[in-house]
This record gives structure tokens, sequence and C-alpha cells, in this order.
């Protein structure tokens, strides 16, 4: 992941010269390598973002600009989280590619991933306290005679999955990269292979080359062509093929083969420029691809169901392409930070309002919080989680009939999230004070690609934070919510799905996934209608299904690194029984449980009972004497609606429950392993994992956390399913003396608009109070 000097913009409906200028000095001033004038020559010093007031300087010596501003030299220009550089894949790819026996093994290297290899939790803290700001020296323990520091950190090292194509096998490479390759670009110098090996009876995710070139070798195909000139179309341009990962369901779907069973649809003949071909589905239509050799190895016309006819309300651009009008009554809404974020960036360590943490980036999981920790008063630094991430989804359908059926895509392990992220400069839903970073990714053929403006990091207005009025003095006292939001958006085929991390003046973080884009439909006969879905069109009907996530949290609530003084606790309300303690039959209260092992931790929501799961501290306490913590609350969730032998519930064993809890182990980082591709191993993963039952009683604990969502599609979902939202809070619970939210100062705008003029008179939300 990278910024570079246009990454952080005001947008706004109508952008503000003077919020452009500031933008542009703060992007200066945080991005500015040691060497450069951070300041522009006619910038105003009030307009950056207070770096001395949260960037402490470190315990060394200190170069300073013309303009007075401290510039540190750093031993190493990469933080270890920090995500390889495009110039760092280029070497790790350079160094496996030559590292191959023949020419013929390096010709076929297709590489599907190459992503940091994250170094322990003690190299991280190292660097934290002594070689990148915040400098925080207190995060090491206290040692006789002081700290060793060393004079530089371990080199970074790459993680690279690597899929022959020649002899169909995967393996893993670990290559070790020097400070130089940070700056080398074209593999002219090449890193270490520390290990390879090969992981053997596995296929890994697919790739965007391969799907495209499996769409045209479909095409292609002279009996598809005959099939679809059955169904009236002989223009090939007009088809879609959207290979699908074949899963795995019986021994015909072993990973010897690298196999794809697309799905098709077709557009039809229009001037729309968005034509939305998901609205003619092809059914009848059996199509398997070996991926490897990329041929179709079976092919069969099974029965022949028409096109559903065009929709004039399929499409989804302007109103007139679809016959309509588009609201011509909705007025401008500006967001203005007249004085910039609150917010403070120095690389991807990010500090806002307390809290502090770092940004990451893979092309599995998408975006990565590191080091999350909250600055509090004189307790100083207090770290809640080390690594917080997405990684998995799953998404099962209900429908029985084919090919519905076998639609349970493993959305992340068989595709990746991060590689499928948006380009934020093709439509962004965030407004006001704008940082973007960047992603590096692998192609399929080793090559480096950049999704720019991929992350997304802005405050947000987030209503009341808290209000009170005397009734008996008159006095009122409310504070408005500010939140700061990372977010990035990915397209899965029809699907987009939005991965928010919200951080709260409270000392709340909520997770928050956003489901939207357009359904995976089905056709039918004439006068044909389907129990396990909607009929939203004519000779057209979205099957039911569910979306499930995995989200990963390593806590480490009031734990420095390498301490292990965690345990979880399940908590239930009860109602006492009638007795002499309830003699009026109204008491009720909430009942803790230590969960002591792993196999007593696989739990389940329960809204009946309010459950929810703290995270606690066991060995520091509060001023009331009760251990510190932060709980995990539900939001909306649900469990598979599938028999027990469904057959995607051998690969998916972990969405069996909502809630699992393991301790932390480096190499347990994927609930359903890391190859879910056409993986033939039952229960591969956490449920395996947490068979050797360890004990949580005092631990560095892992929780996965387990939700979804069941979608009966509606009327209303077509042609485009508007945003559902579901997610979960980590809450203090303890972790305060008080509400950290008491101290919040008022905000106030300047611009009321009176009852006649709403009608005619833009709306703005003007943020002006800098907190």
């Amino acid at each position: 992941m990278a910024s570079t000097q246009e990454k952080a913009t005001h947008k706004n409906n109508t952008p503000s010269p003077s919020s452009s200028s500031s933008a542009q000095v703060l992007q200066n001033w945080s991005l500015a390598a040691p060497s450069e004038d951070p300041i522009p020559k006619a910038a105003s010093m009030a307009a950056l973002i207070r770096p001395a007031e949260t960037i402490a300087d470190p315990p060394a010596t200190k170069t300073t600009t013309s303009k007075g501003i401290s510039i540190m030299p750093r031993a190493q220009t990469s933080h270890p989280l920090d995500p390889l550089s495009a110039a760092e894949i280029s070497v790790a790819v350079a160094t496996v590619r030559a590292a191959g026996a023949t020419p013929e093994v390096r010709d076929s290297m297709r590489f599907i991933e190459v992503v940091l290899v994250e170094p322990d939790k003690h190299v991280v803290a190292l660097a934290d306290a002594y070689f990148f700001p915040p400098f925080q020296p207190s995060l090491l323990p206290r040692t006789k005679g002081g700290p060793v520091i060393p004079s530089k950190l371990p080199p970074r090292k790459a993680r690279l999955v690597v899929y022959n194509k020649r002899s169909n096998e995967t393996s893993i490479w670990i290559v070790e990269l020097s400070e130089v390759h940070a700056a080398t670009r074209g593999g002219h110098h090449r890193g270490k292979v520390i290990s390879s090996k090969v992981v053997p009876n596995v296929q890994p995710p697919m790739d965007a080359m391969e799907y495209a070139e499996c769409e045209a070798v479909v095409k292609d195909f002279p009996p598809f062509r005959e099939a679809m000139k059955k169904r009236g179309i002989e223009d090939m341009d007009l088809v879609m093929v959207d290979p699908w990962c074949a899963g795995y369901h019986s021994s015909a779907d072993a990973p010897s083969l690298r196999l794809a069973k697309p799905l098709i649809f077709c557009r039809t003949e229009s001037d729309c420029p968005m034509e939305n071909g998901y609205a003619r589905p092809v059914e009848g239509i059996h199509v398997l691809v070996d991926m490897q050799n990329m041929v179709v190895i079976e092919f069969e016309d099974r029965k022949l169901v028409p096109l559903p006819p065009a929709d004039p309300l399929r499409n989804y651009t302007a109103g007139e392409t679809r016959g309509g009008v588009d609201r011509s009554d909705v007025k401008p809404l500006q967001i203005i930070q007249t004085e910039g974020p609150s917010f403070r960036i120095n690389g991807n360590f990010i500090a806002w309002q307390k809290w502090n943490f770092r940004i990451g980036f893979t092309p599995r999981e998408g975006l990565v919080i590191y080091s999350v920790a909250y600055i509090d008063g004189s307790r100083g630094r207090r770290p809640v989680a080390h690594r917080l991430s997405f990684v998995e989804m799953v998404v099962p359908y209900g429908d029985p009939n084919d090919p519905h059926y076998r639609k349970n895509a493993f959305d992340a392990g068989e595709d990746g999230l991060g590689k499928n992220a948006h380009s934020l400069k093709k439509g962004c839903d965030c407004l006001g004070y704008i940082k973007y970073f960047d992603a590096h990714f692998t192609n399929f053929t080793g090559g480096v690609e950049t999704i720019e403006n991929c992350v997304c990091l802005h405050e947000e207005d987030h209503g009341i934070l808290w209000k009170h009025q005397d009734w008996r003095t008159g006095l009122a006292e409310v504070r408005r919510s500010r939140r700061l939001t990372v977010s990035f958006i990915c397209t899965v085929a029809n699907y987009e799905y939005g991965f928010f991390w919200h951080f709260y003046q409270d000392g709340k973080i909520e997770a928050e996934v956003k489901l939207t884009g357009i359904l995976s439909l089905g056709a039918l006969q004439p006068g044909e209608t389907r129990k396990y879905g909607t009929t939203i069109a004519p000779g057209l009907y979205a099957p039911v299904h569910q979306h499930f996530f995995v989200a990963r949290m390593d806590m480490a609530v009031d734990c420095k690194p390498g301490e292990a003084f965690n345990q979880v606790v399940e908590v239930n309300l009860k109602v006492e029984e009638p007795g002499k303690d309830n003699v009026h039959n109204n008491a009720f209260y909430a009942e803790e449980e230590l969960l002591r092992s792993e196999l007593q931790a696989m739990r389940d929501c329960n809204p009946l009972t309010a459950r929810h799961w703290i995270v606690r501290n066991t060995r520091n306490v509060n001023r009331t004497g009760q251990l510190t913590g932060f709980k995990l609350v539900p939001g909306s969730n649900c469990l598979p609606l599938a028999g027990s032998e469904a057959k995607f519930l051998r690969r998916a064993a972990f969405l069996k429950h909502n809630l699992w809890v393991t301790p932390y182990a480096h190499d347990e980082m994927y609930p359903g392993g890391e190859f879910p591709n056409q993986n033939p191993r039952v229960g591969e993963g956490l449920a395996t994992w947490v068979k050797q039952n360890r004990s949580l009683e005092e631990a560095d604990v892992v929780l996965w956390y387990v939700f979804g969502v069941i979608h009966i599609p509606r009327l209303e979902d077509w042609p485009v399913m508007p945003v559902d939202r579901i997610g979960f809070m980590l809450m203090p619970h303890g972790f305060f003396n008080c509400s950290p939210a008491v101290d919040v100062p008022p905000s106030t705008t300047d611009l009321e608009l009176k009852d006649n003029d709403i009608a005619t008179k833009p709306i703005q939300n003007v943020i002006i109070a800098k907190l």
C-alpha cells in the first residue's frame, strides 16, 4: 500500500479552494521524505495538522528544514507491518523466477499472491518503540541496565504462492528482502530464497487473467455457440461467461484438475452504456473448463429454457436509458471541514481522537488494521488489538436446482477480496476531507498492478454522542459524535461488498459490511415458479441465499507485546427465580461464565439473553477493582440454513458457530484453511485446530466472529440491490474509569435553515470544531 501527493483530497459536491490547499499541505507534510521541504512556499503553517502534538520526537538526532519542521532520519524506510511496495513485489517475483530449475519451470510459473511475512510481535514492538514515530519505548519491558537497541530491524520477507501451470502444482516460497530492494525496480537486484515447498492436493485461488481466458475459450467452443444459436443468440459479444470455482461436491471435483463451472448470461442489443447482462441468465447449459490447459472438458445442453425477455427496468444507468427519469429534487449536501481533518498520518500510521493504529492491505483479506491502541491520559498507550481483518466470506444459495446448488462461493479464499478491490477514483461514497491509500499486488504472470485510491480514510459526523438537560435548571448539554472510518469496496462478479472499520470518540470500534450490487438470477420456463426464490420480473427469479463473513480479531487488551494475559467471558442475562430474592418477580442479572478451553468457546448468539463476550485482562484492574476489558456485542446474525450434511459445510465447518476462540498461532490465519478451492478435506482449518482444546484461561486470544445475513429477494431489489448492512461492535467494558465521551467539546454550525427555506436552499452539514 502506498500514498501519493494526489491521495489527500477534500471531496464535496462543490470543491472548496481553501480546503484543497489544506489537503495539499497535509499531504506534503505527512509524506515528505527526509530530504524534501514538506511545506509549499504559499502554504500557511496554521493549515498543518499539528504533527508535534501527537507525533513525538524520537531519542535521536533530528534535522530541520528551512521552514523549521523536524524531519527524522530513519534507519529503515518501511515499517515491519507496511504492505510490500511495488518494488519489493517485483524483486520477490524475480527472485523466485530465477530460482526455477529449468526455463520450462520458470515460464510456467504463475503468481497467485505475494504478501508480507508479518514479523513476530516483539519485532513490531521494537520498531514502534525506537525506529518509527510516534516512538513508544513503553512498549518494551524494562530491563536491568536499560534496553539494548539494535542498529537495524530484521530484513523484511515476502511470501509467494506460486502455481505451476505446466505441472499443476502449488508451492509456497519465502524470500528475504534487503533495504536496497525497497528502491529497486525491474528485478536488477534479487532477494534471497529462504525456503520453498510444494503443497500437495490443493488448488490456489483463481485469477482475473484466468477468468478472462476462460470466457474466451467458452465463447469459441463450437457446441456452445450452437447452443446459444438455439436461444437466438449469434453475437458472442453479447454473451457473458462468469467462471465460478467448482467447489467440492464429490471426487469429480478433486484438486487433481483445476476446474471452473461457468454461469452464462446474455446482454440485449441496446444502446445503453451499461447494459445489465445479469438480467438475462442462460439456463440449461452445463460447462466444465480445465483451467490449467484452458479447454472445455464437459459440455451438455441439458434443457432449453427461453431467455428472459428484455425487462425495461433491467438497467441502472441514467433514467432516460431505461424509460424513466431521475429525481430532480435532491439538493446538494456539502461536508465542509474548514480547518482540515482531525486525524494525523505518518506513512500508514494513523492518529485520531486518542486512537492510533496502522493500515495494511493484502490481496486476500483486503484492509487490515494493526496495533490498535488508545491514549488514555496518565495511563498512556493502552493496547486493544494487534490485528483486525475479515479473513473469509461464504455465500451459500438455497435453491437445490442446477446450477444454483453449486453456488457457494468462498470470495476471500477462492478469489481474494483485496485483489477485487475498487479504485475509488471510479466512484467513492465518502464525503469530506479524504485520505486515500494505494494497494499493490501481483498479477498472474508476475507483473505488479496498483489499485489507486484503494483504501479511504475520512471522518464522519454521526449524530448525537450524548445529551442531557437538567429539568430543574433548564441547562442542557449536547455533544455531537465524530467517527473515523477506514474502508474499501470490492466487486466479486455481480455483488459489491464494502468493508468498514469505524472508530468512535467513546472508545467503541464498529465493524460493518455493506452489501449491494446486482442479484445472481435464474431463468424460468413460461408459467413456472420456484419456491426457493422470488420472481422479480417475467421469466426471471432470484434464489434465496445467505452471506457469511468471518472477522479475525487478534486481541491484546492492555497487553504489551509478549504478554498473554487475556481471557474470554460469556455474559447472559438471567431472570431471577421467584422467591425471597425476587419477591416482586422483576429481578434479572448478568451471569458470567469463563470460557476455559477452545471446545467450550464454540458459541452461538442468543438475543433472548443479550449474549455477548468480554475479553478481559487478567492482571489489570480499573478504579473499582474490576478487570479491564472490551466486549464483543453482536449485531443481527444467523446460522447456515442447511442440513448438517450439506456439501458446502465440508469446507465451511466454521459456519456452524458464531464465535470461536483460539490461542494465537502464527500459522492459523484462515478459518477454512489456506486453500478452500476444491478442498476435499473435511473441516480443515478452524474446526480442526480447536480439537487440540488448548487452554484459554490466560492466553494471547484470537476471536473468530462469524456473522451472516439471509437474503430473501424483494421486487425492490431489482435491478439494483440497495445497501444492506451487518456488523458488530467492540465496546470498552470496565476499560476506562469513566466515559471517554465526557470530554468531547461542543460542535457548532454556522448555517441554520428557516422552515420556509428548506425546499429551495441547499443543505450544508458544516463541521467547524476541530476536536
